[in-house]
């Protein structure tokens, strides 16, 4: 078989695996637009625009179902997950490709720590037993680098990130010391052999999830899970507050005017449906293609997509 047909073959089997998972557990299947009036307002997440060449209509594809779906959820759709093509306008490299499948799903009653069971369960039953370790983002952070993520200073994080990261930018945010930590420092440490779980991420790189105390520390109630070095899904226990949700946007908008980026409208429809109220539920993005390169052995997202 050609290494064409043998791809062609894997993706069906995953597909018909993935399909198979979630009707087991009775979770309907979705199909929604790839193309919205709105996208997210993630000031480090670009779309594409679509623009009609007859009435200069200006649209988005989509980087992720989530909005869509979480219509869907305010309208009595139940769990549901969704298989589908997803674009965002970044840099190709060996993990990431502008158009790449994901798949979402969305659990009513369940939090993000019912999910993450769910989603290790997924993944095993795509790739086989895996030893499991958690962590949580505070954890990892004292573990490895023997700094507080939620008590270190500014100035302090400045410092530290330069003395391990050597020449990096100048005048980066909080949040962009602690994430280029984390993938330069903490995420080549785990065992290529494991699945690694972190979770309770500080408040300000959530912001769909709902929040927690957790020993006197407000932290996002978000996770992650990785095998090996590469992660594979990002998670969280929904907001479904309006208000804190427009809020939230609203800050969004505000850290990209100081980034000198586009200002992005708010998705009108996503808030009118957490007004009409949307279940409490978890939600969990994966992708598909990244699951594929695992489990074919591949180094490259090229390799595994048609």
């Amino acid at each position: 078989m050609s290494n064409l047909k043998n791809i062609i073959a894997e993706r069906n089997q995953l597909f018909e695996q993935t399909r198979g998972f979630f009707k087991s557990r009775n979770v309907l299947e979705v199909d929604t637009a790839l193309i919205r009036n709105h996208t997210v307002t993630d000031p480090y997440m670009s779309a594409y625009s679509v623009i009609d060449s007859k009435s200069k209509h200006k649209g988005y594809l989509q980087t992720s179902p989530e909005y869509a779906m979480k219509i869907l959820l305010s309208k009595g759709s139940g769990d549901i997950f969704q298989l589908s093509k997803m674009f965002r306008a970044e840099e190709n490299s060996p993990i990431h490709s502008s158009e790449f499948t994901l798949l979402e799903w969305y659990r009513i009653g369940f939090d993000h720590f019912d999910l993450i069971k769910e989603t290790i369960h997924f993944i095993q039953n795509i790739v086989g037993e895996k030893t499991v370790i958690k962590f949580s983002y505070r954890e990892i952070f004292i573990s490895e680098l023997a700094i507080d993520p939620f008590q270190i200073t500014g100035s302090e994080l400045e410092v530290f990130s330069r003395s391990e990261l050597g020449n990096i930018p100048a005048e980066l945010l909080f949040d962009n010391y602690l994430t280029l930590l984390f993938s330069e420092k903490i995420e080549p440490t785990f065992d290529p052999n494991e699945i690694t779980v972190i979770h309770s991420y500080p408040e300000s790189q959530a912001s769909l999830a709902k929040t927690s105390e957790i020993n006197n520390v407000i932290t996002a109630d978000r996770f992650e899970v990785y095998l090996g070095g590469l992660e594979l899904a990002n998670g969280f226990n929904e907001l479904t507050d309006m208000k804190e949700q427009k809020r939230r946007f609203e800050e969004d908008n505000q850290l990209r005017k100081k980034l000198n980026l586009q200002k992005i409208e708010l998705d009108s429809d996503l808030l009118s449906a957490l007004e009409l109220a949307i279940p409490n539920c978890s939600g969990v993005a994966l992708g598909l293609d990244r699951l594929l390169m695992i489990k074919t052995g591949s180094n490259h997202i090229s390799d595994v997509i048609l």
